[in-house]
């Protein structure tokens, strides 16, 4: 049963948008796509059932619904020399490469902020602007190409509802056979501006074929106000490209974060992603990777560190379209206090998906008796030929690990700093670039010192 009044509250407030025409996307192609957005939200709405909702059995989304959360275009606030402050701080504490410009866009509860964005003047091979932008410098046709065409709006409930929403996400597309370490990042910041506020970060992103590029999406807090953020990214990795992906999601535990991330690996391209979370009240990500050629490779690496009472929910679906691709997964998190995790991991193998390599492992570390973590992994396999292996871990720390460090000279405070840091590391480490690698232990090395 889903809360019909909580859906129609967000048609009240689509509505008000529309009539006062405060979407900057005013073109024909989304206004339709974001139409489609709200019938299909109003048909599905949110996945409150409790009983036979396998999909969310372990997370009850219904304090999202419980809640009231304002459009934040509605508020009409501007910040004032100490808010922005604040903002430039919260811009800062997520921000990798703090030697060097790096490439940004930066959005603000949702909205575009280009006067704190960092875009090259100059951009041949590569087009990184949000998506109004994009339209201006034509294209109009890219966009209309691909969005909302990995993310359906007639599957979630919350994809339906954030493209009723679309406006002015993020655009990245990186021209064929353009090849750069170059790191692109993309940040959203919620702030107390407005009183629980909702926010719809959407990204697309479209890597031609033959190219490599990095891209960061990360997302960051102001104060302690609730905020409901419900983020949509679609990404298309073209034949023979890299694409290293990175989302790390440090919201105040106030925050609901549920995020969709769509994905398409080409013939012969390589995506690796990786996902870390130490933030919000209860996080949702769901990760839908589609194998659709020969050749290509998915390395999905994630890790958590959660305390308090923090929820997180990873839904990992990697389908092999057809055959001779691999796919790799590694998740691993550490609870604390009263922190649950949920992880529900499935590797699907088409019929006449032959020569397949696939194989997940999700490990967690439990450092207290009231933690508590869910782990489901699956393969659903129609066809011959393939080879797919899965593990699944839940412990606390090995007494005798501790007792052999200690025999060695360190306290048992130390031997179990040395202990849990190694077991988030082998994740970690899978990171090539050095700069994000180090922004990453750094990450987690803040919140392990404040568990």
């Amino acid at each position: 049963m889903t809360n019909k009044i909580k859906e129609h509250d967000y048609q009240k407030a689509y509505d008000r948008l529309v009539s006062e025409e405060l979407f900057q996307d005013q073109s024909d192609t989304t206004s339709k796509v974001r139409s489609t957005g709200l019938k299909d939200f109003l048909s599905l709405g949110f996945p409150a059932k409790r009983k036979g909702n396998e999909e969310w059995k372990y997370t009850d989304i219904r304090p999202i619904m419980n809640d009231h959360f304002e459009s934040p275009y509605e508020a009409k606030q501007v910040p004032n020399s100490k808010e922005d402050r604040r903002i430039k701080d919260a811009i800062e504490s997520v921000l990798v490469d703090k030697e060097n410009p790096t490439t940004s866009l930066i959005f603000v509860d949702g909205i575009y902020k280009p006067d704190l964005s960092n875009i090259p003047a100059e951009q041949s091979s590569v087009e990184i602007s949000n998506l109004v932008d994009a339209r201006n410098k034509s294209y109009s046709s890219v966009i209309d190409e691909y969005i909302s065409t990995r993310s359906t709006t007639d599957v979630s409930g919350f994809t339906a509802m954030n493209t009723a929403f679309l406006d002015q996400g993020a655009f990245i597309h990186i021209l064929p056979k353009h090849k750069s370490d170059q790191l692109i990042q993309v940040i959203f910041v919620s702030t107390d501006l407005v009183n629980q506020s909702f926010s719809i970060p959407r990204v697309l992103i479209v890597a031609g074929s033959d190219s490599v590029s990095n891209v960061i999406e990360s997302y960051a807090s102001i104060g302690n106000t609730k905020h409901f953020s419900n983020s949509v990214t679609e990404i298309i990795v073209g034949q023979g490209s890299i694409l290293n992906y990175t989302k790390t999601q440090n919201y105040n535990e106030s925050t609901y974060h549920v995020s969709t991330t769509d994905v398409e690996v080409q013939a012969n391209a390589r995506f690796s992603s990786m996902n870390l979370d130490i933030g919000s009240r209860l996080a949702r990500n769901n990760l839908n990777i589609k194998m659709v050629g020969e050749g290509g490779l998915a390395r999905i690496n994630g890790a958590y560190v959660v305390s308090r009472s923090q929820h997180i929910d990873n839904q990992v679906v990697i389908d092999h379209v057809v055959g001779n691709n691999d796919s790799n997964e590694i998740y691993k998190g550490i609870l604390d206090g009263h922190s649950r995790s949920v992880f529900h991991g499935s590797i699907i193998v088409r019929e006449k998906a032959a020569g397949v390599n696939a194989n997940q492992v999700d490990k967690n570390l439990l450092l207290s008796n009231t933690a508590e973590a869910d782990t489901k992994p699956a393969f659903w396999v129609y066809c011959d030929d393939v080879r797919c292996g899965h593990g699944a871990a839940c412990g606390q720390i090995d007494e005798d690990a501790i007792f052999y460090l200690m025999s060695r000279g360190v306290t048992e405070e130390q031997a179990k700093r040395i202990l849990i840091r190694a077991f988030v590391a082998e994740v970690i480490d899978t990171v090539e670039n050095d700069t994000l690698k180090e922004y990453l232990q750094y990450v987690v090395e803040n919140k392990l010192d404040n568990l």
